[in-house]
């Protein structure tokens, strides 16, 4: 059984979760569709097929563009006042709290 179910179900829900996680636009390019390959046919990648959908995502997480499975290019004006925005309205990158834990530095530890 392949598993493909990945690929289409969660590639626009995880763009979107990305852009609201930090508060800023997402750009996903993908390889335009593949035709899914039998058991005869030799294939570079028989084990994946892929999806297309290029997408850009803004900080709210809404899809502001995308394309299908086929070649395709995506134009999208990014206003990245929108990303100082969205940021001064909701300051999770500010709400770092040091005194309960410190993040080292992978060379100190070293």
């Amino acid at each position: 059984m392949r598993q493909t179910h990945h690929s289409y179900s969660h590639w626009e829900l995880l763009q979107r979760a990305r852009a609201v996680d930090n508060q800023c636009f997402v750009l996903t390019a993908s390889p335009a569709r593949t035709p899914e390959q039998d058991g005869n046919q030799k294939s570079k990648y028989k084990h994946y097929t892929a999806w297309g959908h290029s997408t850009v995502v803004n900080p709210w997480g809404e899809v502001v563009g995308t394309c299908g499975e086929e070649e395709s290019l995506v134009v999208v004006d990014l206003d990245m006042e929108r990303v100082t925005k969205m940021r001064e309205g909701i300051p999770t990158m500010k709400q770092k709290r040091n005194d309960l834990y410190n993040v080292l530095d992978v060379k100190e530890r070293a």
